[in-house]
């Protein structure tokens, strides 16, 4: 039985591209979610300590929009599923209440597609790929083996939580991303 998310993120949704709204009609309570899962994993792991409320601001965009900003940040000319953009400011002290993670962009035209291509819905798809940016924002990353498989088992858990089926199957011979 999927576990409830119940740390508090404050979550701040800009739908740039008004085709999400016919995908899927308010993205805001999937997306809180699927935060929320990810920072209790992270807190489980004991990455993220504190008191304050994580905050996270997310652009749903189209695939134009995430091909300029994947070509400005990362030097790759073609759109991305998802970036994430860490505010710097996670670990510091401050009196606010909020702990700012940072920014989050996610392009519909290619979540689409990869969400046809792995047999799952485009909510199931964006859910996950919220899960993944949120530990980005919190530090994870997935460039070694190791750090894929660390990161990649607080998906699988966060998005069990969720009642979402482990993203990256069973083949343990699966190369790190």
């Amino acid at each position: 039985m999927p576990r409830a998310a119940s740390p508090k993120v404050a979550v701040s949704v800009i739908v740039e591209h008004d085709a999400w709204r016919a995908v899927i009609d308010d993205p805001v309570p999937l997306l809180r979610r699927a935060a929320a899962a990810a920072v209790a994993e992270a807190r489980r792991a004991r990455r993220l300590r504190g008191t304050r409320t994580p905050q996270v601001a997310v652009a749903l965009i189209d695939d134009r929009a995430m091909q300029k900003l994947n070509k400005t940040y990362r030097g790759k000319d073609k759109p991305t599923n998802v970036l994430s953009f860490p505010s710097g400011e996670a670990g510091t002290e401050s009196k606010r209440a909020t702990r700012p993670l940072g920014d989050v962009a996610i392009a519909l035209g290619t979540v689409k597609r990869e969400a046809k291509a792995q047999g799952k819905s485009v909510g199931d798809h964006l859910t996950h790929l919220m899960v993944h940016a949120v530990l980005h924002l919190l530090g994870y990353d997935h460039e070694s083996d190791p750090d894929a498989e660390e990161m990649e088992a607080l998906e699988r858990k966060a998005l069990a939580t969720l009642g979402i089926a482990d993203p990256y199957g069973a083949d343990p011979d699966r190369p790190a991303k």
